[in-house]
């Protein structure tokens, strides 16, 4: 049988809050400060998110190059060629198609004779072909080059992209349209920046909605939203002053949106539900500031140096892509953080009570009962083996995909409703199987044109198409000081999946080392988007232990510095890996096997895009050590106050439900819907982080942490001797002198 304690007032005298304390935090003094000079803290963010945004638009982004994000005998062949002198010009092609027609027929060639005028009619392109048809000859590739620089040609692809689509509407009965790096880097570029668009523009009323009811008023709604978009706006100017040093990859500014609406919005909820429970117990509003200021305040600290700390290894992988990742998220959770310690406080300060304006009937209410929680506790107590087994059970059995997991370089394929250029760019693949995807194979000698090497890049194609895995076309190029060769091989697959990366462990094991390898002291690598994906994969795997390792050990040192306790260290690691193995097993089985393929909008290829799985264990581990030590240092209070053990656990969870609910609500939210976008690799992203927070929020915190807590009972706090100079911190102080002895915190004050 359950008994609640009614409990009385807190003291609100003058030695009430943090303020009174002579060993303020650190976050505490900001606050301090900031409250103090309101005009300053407020001007100085304002000015600071004007000059980065002008930053951002003046000095642009550095983008990364194909060459400097590869991996081992991939990037070293994309360097070779880069230094080789060949004309650095962007490729394109048009596929002329039809299912009836084939290329002798008059209307075909007439179609492909129109084509090659049309595209030389513009003046911007070079060296036009169109000699390459399809073994059913049902197709004809008509390939040229952009005039000018490959860098920027996307830019300047229009007028051929509209001359071609002339063409396609002079021959209806056939499939005409254009394709290549500057046709489809263009598309994407549009793809991105409408994604972009409209995810902006979903992200923030659903996000404000869910403050709305979070908070029932609308100015406390609003304030949060209005930091975590200036974080944002703010942090894009960093990024563009950063990727001098690192350059970024194209992902790095959905990312960055994802994270800055979650963390930001995340850090005002903290802050706010703090202020606003200590005024629902009596406190005034200067009162109320201080004590969140000392207490939630310090768990945005704490919350942001883990999530950096965290990112911060995924600089072990010296993989660009990671990289630039981290580097985005990094600034822009350090930027909300900023903003949540510094202007945060100062509006407060100035708003004071009127913080509630704009309250909006039946939601507004500072106090709420708890009653779920209360059930589900009592429910939990009661049977902790029974629940422990069972959440553990459910979240082993969502992870058992895991084990079948695979990963491959993002494929164009998994797109539904792709652009035009992309539509093209998979039928070349269908029609002219390898070509659109070739493996490159690089040579390197003093003089590559040899007999004996000449007669070995015969050798090279001859081999290589004996194999079955590599086929037509294959071509040969030479640069103009005759030191390196580029040959170019079809290979079997999509160009991304197993059968693709075996026909390039075929050719790298088998056909290279018989042929061309060594001859006249030449060096040979193969490069390519499979090669890419075979190198990548591969250097991730002598990362993970790495990356693993760091994060797993500064979690552990965390809650072991934290709460002193080896049993809470090693209980938080545990619990951690159990929901991100689920999140991992639920991601599998909605894009590897697909079953989530037609309600998020994509085609699953049989992988994971090869980035997402470590940036997402990342990611997670710094958000939900958050999580858990906002929950442990309540129910760490009421231990130390001498409550028994369910006791402290059962209103320690209730005590932090409401704005742990709150918070997992807006981050699922936000990252729900970045599944909408056109990206596969954001829509896995965007799941998989979605996923985790639920199961942190739901049965990991409510279920599994309780229930294991009751068990282990007064070894949760069991620190060996041999440990017993750690410093003593309290995650989130008490004010002295705030609540009676006895009385655990957030007890009977849950706030909505």
């Amino acid at each position: 049988m359950t008994t609640s304690t009614l409990l009385p007032p807190p003291d609100t005298g003058s030695d009430a809050g943090p303020a009174a304390s002579r060993n303020r935090n650190l976050a505490a003094r900001i606050a301090g400060w900031s409250a103090r000079h309101r005009g300053i803290a407020v001007l100085g963010w304002l000015l600071f998110v004007v000059a980065a945004t002008a930053l951002s638009a003046v000095v642009g982004t550095v983008e990364a190059r194909n060459s400097e994000s590869g991996h081992g005998d991939s990037r070293r062949a994309d360097e070779i060629v880069a230094a080789a002198g060949f004309p650095d010009r962007a490729a394109e092609m048009v596929l002329v198609e039809s299912d009836d027609l084939v290329a002798e027929d008059p209307a075909f060639r007439a179609a492909v004779t129109d084509t090659v005028a049309a595209v030389e009619r513009t003046g911007q392109v070079l060296d036009v072909r169109s000699d390459a048809v399809s073994g059913d000859r049902h197709a004809v590739l008509v390939t040229f080059a952009l005039t000018g620089p490959a860098e920027g040609a996307a830019d300047r692809v229009g007028p051929v992209r509209d001359a071609v689509a002339a063409v396609q509407r002079d021959h209806p009965e056939l499939y005409v349209a254009q394709t290549g790096g500057a046709s489809i880097g263009e598309a994407i570029g549009r793809t991105l920046d409408a994604d972009m668009h409209r995810l902006s523009m979903l992200s923030i009323p659903v996000t404000l909605g869910i403050l709305i009811v979070a908070f029932g008023a609308l100015l406390a709604a609003v304030l949060p939203m209005g930091l975590a978009l200036t974080a944002f706006l703010g942090s894009l100017g960093l990024l563009a002053a950063a990727s001098r040093l690192a350059p970024a990859v194209d992902t790095t500014m959905h990312l960055m949106l994802l994270m800055g609406l979650a963390v930001g919005v995340d850090y005002c909820l903290f802050y706010l539900r703090r202020e606003r429970e200590e005024r629902a117990r009596g406190a005034t509003a200067e009162r109320a500031l201080e004590i969140a200021a000392a207490t939630s305040g310090r768990s945005v600290l704490i919350s942001a140096l883990t999530v950096i700390i965290a990112m911060s290894g995924m600089f072990l992988t010296q993989d660009t892509t990671f990289i630039s990742l981290a580097t985005g998220t990094i600034l822009v959770v350090a930027t909300a953080a900023v903003g949540a310690l510094t202007v945060l406080p100062a509006v407060l300060s100035k708003l004071g009570d009127r913080i509630d304006l704009g309250r909006v009937p039946g939601l507004y209410r500072r106090r709420s009962s708890g009653r779920f929680w209360r059930t589900t506790m009592n429910v939990v107590l009661r049977r902790p083996g029974i629940s422990a087994a069972l959440a553990a059970v459910a979240l082993l059995t969502l992870a058992v995909p895991l084990l079948g997991m695979r990963t491959a370089e993002e494929d164009i394929t998994a797109l539904k409703n792709p652009a035009p250029a992309l539509s093209a760019f998979l039928r070349v693949k269908a029609a002219f199987p390898g070509g659109a995807e070739p493996a490159v194979v690089a040579i390197r000698a003093d003089d590559v044109t040899t007999p004996a090497l000449t007669a070995a890049i015969d050798d090279l194609k001859s081999r290589a198409l004996a194999t079955g895995q590599l086929h037509e076309p294959v071509t040969v190029e030479v640069n103009p000081d005759r030191t390196v060769a580029v040959v170019k091989v079809g290979l079997s697959g999509s160009g991304v999946d197993a059968v693709s990366e075996q026909a390039v462990r075929t050719l790298r094991e088998q056909v290279v080392p018989r042929t061309v390898q060594g001859v006249d002291g030449a060096e040979v690598l193969v490069t390519g988007l499979a090669a890419d994906s075979v190198d990548f994969n591969a250097a991730l795997g002598r990362s993970v232990p790495l990356v693993f390792g760091f994060v797993l050990g500064l979690a552990f040192l965390l809650m072991l510095v934290s709460f002193r306790s080896l049993v809470v260290a090693v209980t938080a690691i545990v619990l951690n890996l159990l929901s991100v193995a689920a999140a991992y097993g639920l991601l599998v089985l909605v894009f590897q096997h697909g079953w989530g393929e037609a309600l998020l909008g994509f085609e699953s290829v049989g992988s994971i895009t090869n980035w997402v799985p470590l940036f997402l264990f990342v990611i997670l581990f710094g958000l939900s050590m958050d999580y858990h030590v906002f929950v442990l240092s309540r129910i760490r209070e009421g231990h130390d106050r001498g409550w028994p053990n369910k006791l402290a656990i059962s209103r320690g969870i209730r005590g932090t439900a409401g704005v742990i609910t709150s918070a997992a609500v807006v981050m699922v939210a936000v990252f729900a819907l970045f599944t909408t976008g056109t990206v596969v690799s954001m829509k896995e992203l965007g799941f998989g982080l979605a996923i985790a927070v639920l199961i942190d929020a739901t049965i990991v915190r409510a279920v599994l942490l309780p229930s294991v807590m009751v068990l282990l009972g007064e070894r949760n706090w069991y620190l060996p001797r041999w440990l017993g100079w750690l410093p003593r911190l309290a995650p989130d102080e008490v004010p002295s002198g705030g609540l009676p002895q006895g009385v655990p915190t957030g007890v009977g004050a849950s706030v909505r």
